[in-house]
């Protein structure tokens, strides 16, 4: 099956005489395949053997590739009601400079299409795609249990079964602010943040014992932009939800899904960037979510943690989920319990 393997081949001289060395570098078009009597089947590497792909697996490849976009895929049951017409339309006026008519029901179904928020199924009628829900979605968690955010918070530094609060956090992506700028719909993240400065900040008497200011565990510009990139950029075909764990020393924020394609950890340091959900990303942009060049963890979240004297965030990458761990100044858990 094609592209064909290009091996580089080499020979290396060592004591005990000639060794042939065949390199065969890693694709980025996966997934591949194994041409074997006529037929065409692709496997996973599982532990030391490899088993053959399950329908659910050669789409999450082809996702990881970019071959596919999962936030395409229609959702069944769900339909044009199921979208939040309010948040539609005052997106759409801002940003294609049109007003819709709310009764016009049809005009916004053919808007929605277009922008690839809604399908047309020939036996199913119109339904709405998981970008749809997702950014303009009444209810997204009815369809998509893997939307939103579950925060747990935990006393100590490990994860306990009696966590001081577990609560789930579901949304629309889309909010709506006024002239002003300010925000009348709250948003997905907007919750999120809100529930976060419950749980991590508090209000200190400032240095003129006057007033009283709002002083946060971990930067807020910082959590904003990981938590929306873990909104953005996961993968919409794995089932579990996105987590915020709330530790005593740390926060952890996991998004499920791997790094796309040939990502990784250093690339998206120096700022490279692979959109696994371009619809997301395009209208995240629109609001401003997301910086407009994809440079966030580049230009804001490592800077601003260095400014303030913050320790180095740690970033794990599996082929399930992609985590980014936040870590207190240490003289904020000096004291946490071991």
């Amino acid at each position: 099956m094609p592209p064909p393997i290009i091996p580089f081949y080499e020979e290396i001289q060592t004591d005990k005489g000639k060794v042939a060395v065949i390199t065969i570098e890693q694709g980025g078009t996966k997934p591949y395949a194994v041409n074997l009597n006529g037929r065409h089947d692709i496997y996973i590497r599982t532990g030391s053997t490899n088993q053959l792909a399950t329908r659910e697996q050669i789409i999450r490849l082809a996702q990881e590739s970019g071959l596919v976009h999962s936030e395409t895929f229609p959702v069944s049951g769900s339909g044009f009601s199921d979208i939040d017409l309010a948040l539609f339309i005052d997106y759409y006026k801002k940003y294609y400079e049109e007003e819709l008519n709310p009764d016009n029901s049809e005009i916004i179904r053919d808007k929605l299409v277009q922008l690839d928020l809604m399908a047309s199924k020939e036996h199913s009628g119109y339904i709405c795609t998981i970008a749809g829900l997702l950014l303009f979605g009444k209810n997204p968690g009815r369809f998509l249990h893997q939307s939103g955010f579950r925060i747990i918070q935990y006393p100590g530094i490990d994860p306990e079964l009696n966590s001081l609060s577990d609560e789930v956090l579901n949304g629309a992506l889309a909010e709506v602010k006024n002239l002003d700028g300010d925000i009348i719909i709250p948003g997905l993240m907007n919750k999120v943040l809100n529930k976060l400065q419950e749980k991590i900040s508090s209000e200190l008497l400032a240095g003129d014992y006057l007033t009283r200011e709002r002083v946060w565990d971990y930067p807020p510009e910082v959590l904003r932009e990981v938590i929306v990139n873990a909104a953005i950029h996961r993968g919409y075909t794995k089932a579990n939800r996105n987590k915020i764990e709330i530790f005593s020393d740390r926060m952890e924020i996991t998004s499920f899904g791997s790094l796309p394609n040939t990502l990784t950890i250093e690339k998206i340091k120096t700022g490279q960037q692979y959109p696994r959900n371009p619809i997301l990303v395009r209208i995240a942009k629109d609001y401003r979510f997301i910086d407009d060049r994809g440079l966030g963890i580049r230009r804001k979240v490592l800077p601003i943690l260095r400014q303030l004297e913050y320790p180095e965030p740690l970033f794990e990458n599996t082929e399930d989920y992609f985590k980014v761990t936040i870590l207190k100044k240490r003289s904020h858990h000096l004291s946490s319990p071991q």
